[in-house]
């Protein structure tokens, strides 16, 4: 009696993990299905339970063809959908190796066997770059629990240099933070917070950090002492306004560019900047933007088809990067 009265969750099973339009299962499978499951029933009974799964709201139809039988026409997430997160999974280089085939298999398990098959085809996520941190998951979920509750934390953040004996080792320094906000920017995620012997940002890589604990009770200092937000953080503001999560102050910066960038210019800022046309051959952009190094490093990438109007202390950073490269290259 207990198998019977699991019989509709079989067939909903089947029907999700096995049909779709390209391969629907037809009354004998399911019935085989059933059975091997220690179920038997009649044919009559499965025809009943399909209709009480379409009344409860399950999208399955029926098809006549070479391969008649049922399937599920639609779900909560459609091939393409699924295509688009398994590709930003295995892109993303802060998830390891390990991590990124776990999580692609749940991914996929959304979708039927045959339309999985599909995709794990045009997917590879061989002999791309990825972490080798396995912590990386669980500090997600302490920095979420201590940003959510107003907590400090305490970490270990490794960076890498060149041995005395040329060898690639490890750099690691304790710091207690304020956690704010962290960000998803140019394939890496990182912790934005304040540590506690400054008065203003720090961002830390988060396939950088080891060793993290909540410090439960302390409660973190107020974002509105170190940075111009008020009565939110504002973490998509602040990746816009911060090149390569690079820190610095935000200013007014205007720039003169070729009309061929403009793409690359929108791209970088959003179209809510104000864009202007200078001449046939030049348009104007002015936006409030942090200056750092990453700005720098984005704009030399365009050399003289990007001229900066403002501020002067872009302008002086810049020069003084040109003079840097040109030292290298003179004999």
């Amino acid at each position: 009696m207990a198998n019977q009265k699991l019989k509709l969750l079989h067939i909903l099973e089947l029907l999700m993990t096995k049909s779709d339009e390209n391969h629907p299962v037809d009354i004998e499978q399911i019935l085989l299905y059933l059975q091997n499951h220690g179920i038997t029933c009649e044919r009559k009974s499965v025809y009943s339970d399909i209709s009480v799964l379409k009344e409860f709201g399950y999208d399955i139809l029926f098809t006549k063809g070479n391969e008649s039988g049922y399937f599920l026409a639609s779900r909560d997430f459609e091939s393409a959908e699924i295509r688009l997160l398994c590709d930003a999974v295995q892109a993303a280089n802060f998830i390891s190796p390990k991590k990124t085939q776990m999580l692609m298999d749940k991914i996929l398990r959304l979708l039927s066997v045959g339309q999985a098959q599909e995709i794990k085809q045009q997917v590879h996520v061989e002999n791309r770059p990825k972490s080798n941190n396995e912590e990386i998951y669980y500090h997600i979920d302490k920095l979420n629990r201590a940003i959510q509750n107003g907590w400090q934390v305490e970490l270990i953040y490794r960076r890498r240099i060149i041995g005395e004996q040329n060898a690639v080792e490890y750099e690691e320094r304790r710091h207690k933070i304020s956690p704010y906000a962290m960000i998803w920017s140019d394939d890496h995620y990182y912790l934005v917070g304040n540590n506690e012997k400054y008065d203003n940002l720090m961002v830390l890589r988060l396939d950088r950090i080891r060793r993290l604990e909540i410090l439960e009770g302390e409660r973190v200092r107020p974002f509105s002492e170190v940075s111009p937000y008020k009565n939110f953080f504002d973490s998509a503001d602040y990746a816009k306004k911060h090149f390569n999560m690079f820190a610095g102050n935000t200013e007014h910066v205007e720039l003169v560019c070729k009309n061929d960038l403009i793409e690359q210019v929108l791209d970088r800022f959003g179209e809510n900047i104000r864009v202007y046309r200078v001449n046939e051959e030049k348009f104007g952009v002015s936006a409030d933007i942090a200056v750092n190094e990453g700005l720098v490093a984005w704009l030399m990438q365009f050399g003289a088809r990007v001229q900066v109007k403002k501020p002067q202390s872009l302008k002086n950073m810049l020069l003084a990067r040109a003079d840097e490269i040109k030292g290298v290259y003179i004999i």
